[in-house]
């Protein structure tokens, strides 16, 4: 699934990271930190990064519950499938899953690959590459997705809902979910306590 550069505008923010403004309304993207994997004048698509998925199962559990792996027990997966976490990744279609995953890793018609660093997959392929080892370096799992209609994020954004910084493979794949917030804003050197939860431009 190659790149489609044709449906990006020159201020196409694919590849970048939205962070929620406190006065975000929606309280499903309070504290939250949505990478952009999709951005045209079409909509905009991407997967939350900082939110945990509200069961209890793990990664190893959803890879028994897929018959990927046999049993539950992780002393024989790989680091990266022991290490990882089953993520929240926006309100829409949640019972879908979707790897956001570093760019070493590709299955045709499957990856879409969004930049140099980062790709997302959506078959059991990439889950069964990650549980035997031969899978991406860095990856994370979410359910569900966030989703904008034509023009929406830039409303969203235009009245103060969203900042957005660049991304980095540390800051996305990071395990510590609690932090990833504050560290987004310290790359654009903002004290949250200085920003206002007013919405719009005063």
């Amino acid at each position: 699934m190659a790149r489609d550069d044709t449906t990006r505008g020159p201020d196409s923010l694919a590849g970048k990271i939205l962070i929620a403004m406190p006065g975000m309304e929606d309280k499903r993207f309070a504290r939250s930190l949505v990478y952009l994997c999709a951005h045209s004048n079409e909509g905009a698509m991407g997967i939350i990064l900082n939110q945990a998925a509200p069961s209890s199962s793990s990664f190893t559990e959803l890879l028994v519950q897929l018959d990927i792996i046999a049993d539950d027990d992780p002393t024989h997966l790989p680091p990266l499938a022991r290490a990882m976490t089953v993520q929240t990744g926006g309100p829409v279609e949640t019972t879908r899953g979707f790897v956001l995953h570093s760019s070493d890793y590709f299955v045709d018609n499957a990856t879409l690959p969004i930049d140099d660093h980062f790709s997302l997959t959506t078959t059991l392929e990439v889950l069964k590459a990650i549980a035997e080892g031969r899978g991406p370096k860095d990856a994370l799992m979410a359910l569900g997705y966030a989703g904008w209609s034509a023009g929406q994020l830039e409303s969203e954004i235009q009245w103060n809902g969203w900042l957005h910084c660049p991304a980095d493979p540390a800051l996305v794949f990071d395990r510590d979910l609690g932090a990833k917030y504050d560290r987004a804003l310290k790359k654009l050197g903002i004290d949250i306590g200085l920003l206002s939860r007013d919405a719009g431009h005063g």
